[in-house]
Formats: C-alpha cells, sequence, structure tokens
C-alpha cells in the first residue's frame, strides 16, 4: 500500500498525511467528488506541472551555453569537471523536478482508486492497452492510453502530461528550440544529481521505500516528463533516455571516486535513485544500466542502506 507519511520530528504534528493519503481515503474521496471532479483535480494538478516545467526551461535558458558544451563533451572528464563550476541552480531545479514528481505520484494514487470502479470493463480496456503497437500512428495510441488512463490504468506515456506539455507551445514557439530545450533539461539533471548527496535528507529508509526529501519521485518526473516531452515532439523516448542513463552513470562513478569528500556521504541512497528510474522505465531495461553502471556498485548500495535499519522482533 502506498500513501504520504510526515517526517518524524520532535514536535508531533497534529496533521498525519497518512491518513488522508491511503487507497481507502482515496477512494473515498473519488466517490465524493466522481468522475468529473477527478477530471478536475487531474487538469488542476497539471496546471502546476507546466508551472514548475516553465521555471525550469527559464535555468535551462540561462545555462544554455554551458549545458550545449556539457552535451557535447560528455565522454571528456576534464573538460565536464570545468564546466560543471560553472552551472548554476542546480539544487532549484531538482527541487522543481522532485515537486512534479510528487504530484504525478499523487494523482498516479488517485487514478489506482478507479480500477475497482468497473470491474467488468477493465479486462477489455487493459487488453486495448496491451494491444496498442509502439509503432502505430501517435493519434491512435494516445486516444487509446486516455481510454486506459480514465480506467486508472498506467500507461507509457500519460496522455494528460502530453496535453499539457503541448499547451505550452505557442504560435511563437519553435520546435527545433523546445526539442533542444528537452535534451538539455535531461543533461541539467544528469549532471546535477552528485548534488543531492550533500542534503542529509538524501538517505534511502527501507521503512519507507524511499528517501527522506522525495527525491526516489525523480523516477517518474524524468520518465514521464521525458515521454511527454519527446511524444510532443515526434523524438525517440528511448534513444534520448539511453543517452541520459549514460551521462548520468558516468557522473555518478565520478562521484564514487570522491572517497574523503563530503559528497560521497549519501553517495549509495543516490546509486539507488539511478535503478529507480530504471526500474519505473518502460523504455529502459536492467541490461543497459549493467553496460554503463556496475552492478556491484548497485548490490553494495542496497546492502549499505538495508544494513542500517534496525529490525525488532518481539
Amino acid at each position: 500500500m502506498h500513501c504520504f507519511v510526515n517526517q518524524t520530528t520532535d514536535n508531533e504534528p497534529s496533521f498525519k498525511a497518512e491518513e488522508f493519503s491511503d487507497i481507502s481515503e482515496l477512494r473515498a474521496l473519488a466517490e465524493l467528488i466522481g468522475p468529473y471532479g477527478l477530471k478536475f483535480l487531474s487538469e488542476n494538478l497539471m496546471w502546476h506541472i507546466t508551472s514548475q516545467v516553465s521555471e525550469i526551461k527559464k535555468l535551462i535558458i540561462e545555462n544554455m551555453d554551458v549545458l550545449v558544451q556539457m552535451r557535447n563533451n560528455s565522454d571528456k572528464p576534464e573538460v565536464m569537471a570545468s564546466l560543471k563550476r560553472r552551472l548554476t541552480g542546480g539544487e532549484n531545479m531538482l527541487k522543481r523536478m522532485t515537486i512534479i514528481g510528487v504530484i504525478l505520484s499523487f494523482r498516479s494514487m488517485a487514478k489506482d482508486c478507479l480500477k475497482d470502479h468497473c470491474p467488468y470493463l477493465m479486462g477489455p480496456v487493459r487488453y486495448l492497452r496491451d494491444f496498442i503497437a509502439p509503432e502505430a500512428d501517435i493519434k491512435v495510441t494516445l486516444s487509446v492510453y486516455e481510454l486506459a488512463s480514465a480506467a486508472g490504468l498506467s500507461c507509457d506515456i500519460d496522455p494528460a502530461l502530453v496535453a499539457a506539455i503541448s499547451s505550452m507551445q505557442t504560435d511563437n514557439t519553435s520546435t527545433d528550440e523546445e526539442y533542444k530545450l528537452s535534451c538539455l533539461l535531461l543533461v541539467y539533471v544528469a549532471v546535477s544529481l552528485p548534488l543531492l548527496a550533500l542534503d542529509p535528507n538524501s538517505c534511502y529508509t527501507r521503512e519507507h521505500g524511499g528517501h527522506n526529501n522525495n527525491i526516489h519521485c525523480l523516477a517518474t518526473t524524468i520518465n514521464q516528463l521525458s515521454a511527454a516531452m519527446f511524444t510532443v515532439q515526434g523524438k525517440n523516448i528511448e534513444q534520448h533516455l539511453k543517452d541520459f542513463l549514460l551521462l548520468a552513470s558516468s557522473t555518478l562513478l565520478q562521484l564514487g571516486q570522491n572517497v574523503e569528500r563530503m559528497e560521497s556521504k549519501n553517495r549509495e541512497s543516490i546509486y539507488l535513485l539511478l535503478h529507480l528510474i530504471v526500474e519505473e522505465s518502460p523504455f529502459l531495461s536492467q541490461d543497459m544500466l549493467e553496460s554503463c553502471f556496475p552492478y556491484v556498485l548497485l548490490r553494495n548500495a542496497y546492502r549499505e542502506v538495508y544494513k542500517s535499519f534496525i529490525i525488532t522482533v518481539g
């Protein structure tokens, strides 16, 4: 069962998120507001997501020259290290990406409540979603995904997010420029991941199955936002996520070399984030991850974070 939880603090809050965000409470909410209420809720959440995307684009434009050079010199560690010192706003961008992930995660939980609403229809809808071929006309694919999404099923490409991203483009917007921003966003995220190790709240907790500062939601953001952006632009989603995985792996492997620096404090927890990105992605596989990031590091990372979890018996 998934739900939001409060952080444990000395001053216990009177409001407990888990009492309002578990599946039974969300089902009750769905019954109260009905399908049109859920549709309105989804549209409202999409507005918040597009607001965050707009701010992230501003950060990309501010760092445009540096990010372009990073994209072109990703295989040159010395050049990348020099460029990284000139990159600004990484923490701000990651926080906004995390917010998007939290919103998408809540929306996914709310959609799950619809699965049992019409059980006699779920079989055909699920079959139709699985039957649609990846190479089919994107308009047909999105129509099927919209039906499946309305029934509470998850899809490789979120049709509502595609519509929201598409609505951000105006007549003055160049398709090539938007595509460039999308590519640079993945570069920006990949090279900024080591910054997360500096945050003491970036540690992974076995009890909650995530990171204390919600950065595990970055996996949802990266996968769903990338799929939506490159669908709007008619580009290959899998290839761009492969490029992201390669750059992110290279960046985190360099983090592993900084044994005595503060950046290595939550290194293992950040390694797990890379694994979560691949695990949640319909476009990436474990074989792809192992080709650019040693499996032994992931195994040791899981052992390290689980070792610190205290188990009481009796």
